[in-house]
Parts: C-alpha cells; sequence; structure tokens
C-alpha cells in the first residue's frame, strides 16, 4: 500500500469574485474546491510541455503562423487538401 501524502494547510488571499468561481467551476466537475484547486495547481507546478511543444508554442508567439493559409475544416477531405496533404 502507498504512503499517505502529507498535506499542510496553507491560507492564501484571493478576491471574492475568484473563489466564486473556482466554486462554480468545482462544482460543475463534482468536485470540492480545494480538490479543484489542489488539481490545477499540480497540473502547473508539475505538466512541463516537451521540447516540441515549446518549439509550436514559440512559433505561434512570433507571429510566423499569421500569414498562413488558414486550414479548411469544413471537412476532413479539405482539411488535408488546404494542409497540403
Amino acid at each position: 500500500m502507498d504512503a499517505a501524502i502529507q498535506k499542510k494547510a496553507t491560507m492564501f488571499r484571493l478576491s471574492s469574485e475568484l473563489i466564486d468561481r473556482l466554486k462554480e467551476l468545482a462544482k460543475r466537475e463534482h468536485r470540492s474546491l480545494n480538490n479543484f484547486v489542489e488539481c490545477i495547481l499540480l497540473e502547473v507546478a508539475y505538466n512541463e510541455p516537451n521540447e516540441t511543444t515549446k518549439a509550436a508554442i514559440e512559433e505561434a508567439r512570433s507571429g510566423k503562423l499569421r500569414n498562413a493559409t488558414p486550414i479548411d475544416t469544413s471537412s476532413v477531405e479539405a482539411m488535408f487538401r488546404s494542409a497540403g496533404l
């Protein structure tokens, strides 16, 4: 059996609007506020993109894709044609 995960109580000061929004999002997923926030923080703290994803993010941020021909998503065949496949 796995060892129990040690947890530590911590206090944060957040805006009332943010707390209300987080509660709403947690309720939609049938989760406690604590669990919802913990999962968000775990995702941010431990989910690092790989090198390919980092390169794609940088390419998108650079603006190089702004002048690219848009992909036609009206059908699968049209999408492949517009992507040059």
